[in-house]
């Protein structure tokens, strides 16, 4: 996992610049994404090492419990076109270090920044003699998808995107008795009132809203403003977005 973190930083102005390429975020952002991935590394080999179960006294004289954590066997992971390296990153690192497969589903419209992710990964994995822990299958339509989420060989399935379809993902995975984890989208909002750090929440409006093209989960899409500070609130987020480039 180290090695894979390693790998990642000597590309990480190339793929920065296929992510802010494919997806169309700012530079900054595109580099950003990479270093999520780098740090979710890092997080991960420490990690590694603190993975541990429990001895459990028994009230039974002469018995005790352990617990032990084994691997679930095949991690699905559906990424979205939002944020194309950062989330296979996240699952893929957890899933690595917890002994799993992992078999990547990206978004269509950023194959080109998953396959050179997917070559680096892989690279550092056939030093190590593995050729198949952690593979790709990229194509079109929901097909792909739709095998994943239904083969029963896959005990969790990922799934970043919209709400809708990721409503069809759960019912699908939990009616086979699957696991998932569901990163959806949002309705987000903010509360800003006179009493508050007024300045710091417009700062925080403008890239919440602006940010990442306005294409995140988290994205601000509502603003509740104080009457008394409603107008030169609004007044600078239209000026702030006149500017954004």
């Amino acid at each position: 996992m180290r090695q894979i973190g390693d790998a990642l930083r000597e590309k990480k102005d190339a793929l920065g610049a296929l992510t802010t390429l494919e997806m169309g975020k700012i530079r900054s952002e595109g580099l950003g994404e990479v270093q999520e991935y780098i740090d979710i590394c890092d997080m991960a080999t420490g990690m590694s090492r603190t993975i541990s179960g429990s001895v459990i006294p028994s009230e039974r004289p002469d018995h005790w419990m352990m617990e032990v954590w084994n691997p679930l066997g095949i991690v699905g992971v559906i990424t979205a076109f939002n944020f194309p390296v950062a989330v296979a990153g996240w699952n893929t690192a957890l899933s690595l270090i917890c002994g799993d497969l992992v078999l990547w589903k990206p978004a269509l419209t950023t194959c080109l920044v998953t396959i050179a992710v997917q070559n680096l990964v892989a690279g550092v994995l056939k030093k190590h003699g593995f050729n198949s822990v952690c593979s790709c299958v990229c194509g079109d339509g929901p097909d792909i998808g739709n095998e994943l989420v239904n083969d029963k060989r896959i005990p969790l399935a990922s799934f970043t995107g919209s709400t809708a379809v990721g409503r069809q993902v759960s019912s699908t995975v939990h009616e086979r008795f699957g696991k998932t984890i569901l990163e959806l989208g949002g309705n987000n909002s903010a509360i800003v009132m006179p009493e508050g750090d007024v300045e710091l929440a417009f700062q925080g409006s403008v890239f919440a809203a602006a940010g990442t093209a306005g294409q995140r989960c988290t994205t601000l899409r509502r603003l509740f403003l104080h009457e008394t500070i409603y107008d030169n609130f609004v007044k600078r987020m239209v000026d702030a977005y006149g500017k954004v480039a």
